[in-house]
């Protein structure tokens, strides 16, 4: 009964140790270190940990073998969990990039994405009218009636009958000064009135035949290629025609998905809103497209995320297992060793301390390494994913950004704490005379 206490008393103190750890920034794991230094350095009990510590990791050598299985795992456990996290934050940092607060996006009520969305001609013709939208040279509102639908087309790489969809966007000669950002970097614009096209470069390395010249096939009518954009954003990942031909394949009239403005200034935006939202004409939905897309990447960013975490958590318990059977063997291997320090006055807390310094060494070369290796391999990395609220596939690069680097040496120190404690705390325990006969 009362190791059952202790036991379950432990994996109390372990939980909350690892849930304040995660929760923990890096300035205050720099402060625990510096505090964990000096009681090392000035205090008795630590320069006795110290001791012992520097004999056990001056022996790694001799088990190579053993110490290369905690390494490796926790390498593994932190490479797979930082590359499936740096899909989500490159997810995300793209559709962030796409909207600015002094753009605006207007669609239907109640409509959760563009797809779903469908504005009547009063509607499309009333919006551009409301106060605080930018002017052109020509005193004209900078407003873009855009329609969106879906289109199917080859895969490049694939046999001829694997498709994938791509986002059509139909837009008007103000999509442009909408988006300053997307040049043409190939070819030409599309002309008014033609079944031409010009595609993202992210569209273009997705799909066959999506150059400048050839001709590609969207709602039973051939279209031609006459050019490639560039904007950095989502964009990048769709398709672009003239709207009234877009409208006139695909059945859709004068109707539109949403009109995009620019704002005067962001200050405009909350009197732009108030207008169109309380005009009992239209029954339309007001946001910046900072917000908007910000929004479209928060539902596949967190299913990425806890793919990535489950994946991690499975991958760590495997680690963990490797790391206490090596702590174990160790412990072993060392009893002898252990009980004399224990017989000349070595009390318990340097012996655990040095078992845990010692395997939270091997878990930080692991966790470094495992995120070095996610950082070389998947930085920069191309995907491709069906993105929320579109039609389409969404290019994109996997980022491995600092944060992600530190969750994985977090996770790689928690995993080599749980693999640690355990053998730390049998070391410790030990009776003397026991550990003497052991060996």
């Amino acid at each position: 009964m009362k190791n059952f206490l202790f036991n379950l008393g432990l994996l109390i103190v372990i939980a909350i140790v690892l849930w304040a750890w995660v929760m923990l920034p890096w300035q205050g794991v720099i402060g625990l270190a510096v505090v964990f230094a000096l009681w090392m350095a000035f205090t008795r009990s630590g320069r006795r940990a110290a001791s012992v510590a520097s004999v056990g990791i001056s022996t790694l050598r001799q088990r190579i073998g053993s110490s290369a299985v905690i390494v490796i795992g926790i390498a593994g456990v932190v490479g797979v969990l930082v590359a499936l996290l740096a899909m989500g934050e490159g997810y995300a940092e793209t559709l962030r990039k796409t909207g600015s607060a002094d753009t605006a996006i207007v669609m239907r009520g109640s409509s959760a994405a563009e797809v779903m969305s469908v504005l009547d001609h009063d509607s499309v013709t009333l919006i551009p009218q409301a106060a605080g939208i930018a002017k052109d040279s020509k005193g004209q509102p900078i407003a873009s009636p855009e329609l969106v639908v879906a289109a199917n087309l080859p895969l490049k790489g694939g046999n001829a009958d694997d498709e994938g969809s791509v986002q059509l966007r139909g837009v008007g000669d103000q999509a442009w000064a909408v988006r300053p950002n997307v040049k043409v970097i190939e070819g030409r614009n599309f002309q008014p009135g033609m079944r031409e096209l010009i595609v993202g470069k992210g569209a273009a390395k997705q799909f066959e035949g999506l150059t400048p010249g050839h001709t590609v096939k969207l709602g039973n009518q051939q279209w031609t290629v006459v050019g490639v954009f560039s904007s950095g954003d989502a964009m990048d990942s769709e398709v672009w025609g003239d709207a009234s031909v877009v409208a006139d394949t695909y059945r859709r009239g004068s109707s539109r998905a949403s009109v995009m403005v620019r704002l005067a200034d962001p200050k405009s935006y909350d009197k732009f809103k108030a207008e169109l939202e309380g005009n009992p004409q239209l029954k339309v939905d007001v946001s910046t497209t900072l917000d908007y897309f910000s929004k479209q990447s928060e539902g596949m960013t967190k299913v990425i995320k806890v793919v990535g975490i489950t994946v991690g958590l499975i991958m760590a318990i495997g680690a963990m297992f490797g790391a206490l059977n090596t702590m174990f063997a160790a412990v072993a291997a060392r009893a002898r060793e252990i009980a004399t320090l224990r017989a000349i006055g070595f009390r318990g807390l340097p012996v655990v301390v040095a078992v845990m310094l010692e395997t939270m060494l091997l878990a930080l070369i692991g966790g470094l390494l495992g995120g070095l290796l996610a950082w070389l391999i998947f930085n920069g990395y191309s995907a491709s994913t069906l993105a929320a609220g579109t039609v389409g596939k969404l290019s994109f690069e996997l980022r491995v950004s600092p944060a992600l680097l530190w969750t994985g040496l977090k996770w790689a120190l928690a995993i080599g704490f749980i693999g640690g404690i355990f053998p730390a705390i049998r070391a410790a325990r030990l009776p003397v005379t026991t550990a003497l006969r052991e060996l």
